[in-house]
């Protein structure tokens, strides 16, 4: 009976457990609104269009199903809806302009390239700057289903050698599953950091989640091996914080 007062019959959490989980998922959702408000806040002040774009989305969509509801008497129960959908696009409008000004200012500084990785969604395997110059180059290995990915930042004349080291070594323990390099910029060639993404999600999906397990153990010795280059966190504009806002913004 010592456990008595932690968790109830059959295992079932206490009413203690279940007020401290309440309290935290409370507490969890006022830091995403404090997040959400502040990011709002600073892309308001360095975009004009913001507001205006915004509040143009959520009153033309329910003038729009307000209109088409007169057609057949039903304003009153599509305008409701008009009202959801015209939030749910003026968020959309805020996440994807939000995500234009930090990718923006991201751009041409050292780390941009493994911030953008480690913002990425879904079953990717980012390791930063597996290989680097005391410049501030760097190449970052990303494991998915389309194999192994070498993205490269910084200069491109010292990255090419960067990257064919790491092409070669990789080659070694990976078999034949694909390697994609890719190298960041805006020359002919290259992927700007903004499209990294979603040329990312573009590439062919070649092998599985067992596949890329068992490639992540063999690479991960590679690493504790190689030792990997410092390089910051990632650019970021004062206080905002890019995952937590586009993790915000799908919630709502």
């Amino acid at each position: 009976m010592a456990n008595g007062s932690k968790s109830g019959k059959a295992g079932k959490p206490s009413k203690e457990a279940k007020a401290a989980a309440k309290a935290a998922r409370r507490q969890a959702s006022k830091e995403r609104r404090t997040q959400l408000w502040q990011a709002f806040q600073m892309q308001r002040k360095e975009d004009k269009l913001l507001l205006p774009l915004m509040l143009g989305t959520l009153i033309g969509l329910a003038v729009v199903f307000f209109l088409v509801g007169l057609i057949w008497g039903l304003q009153w129960f599509l305008l409701p809806i008009g009202l959801l959908l015209g939030v749910l696009g003026a968020f959309i409008i805020f996440g994807r302009r939000v995500q234009k000004t930090v990718y923006g200012k991201a751009e041409g500084q050292a780390g941009a390239a493994a911030w953008a990785l480690d913002n990425m969604q879904g079953s990717w395997r980012v390791t930063s700057a597996v290989a680097g110059t005391t410049q501030l180059d760097a190449v970052h290995r990303v494991i998915g289903r389309p194999g192994v990915i070498l993205v490269a930042e910084g200069s491109p004349q010292r990255v090419k050698s960067l990257l064919a080291q790491e092409k070669k070594k990789t080659a070694r323990l990976v078999g034949d599953t694909p390697i994609y390099d890719i190298v960041i910029g805006n020359d002919e060639g290259q992927v700007p950091l903004s499209q990294l993404q979603k040329h990312l999600n573009k590439l062919p999906k070649n092998i599985d989640t067992k596949r890329m397990d068992a490639i992540e153990s063999r690479l991960a010795a590679l690493s504790s091996r190689g030792g990997g280059a410092a390089l910051p966190k990632g650019p970021m504009p004062g206080g905002a914080k890019m995952r937590g806002v586009q993790r915000t913004i799908r919630r709502r």
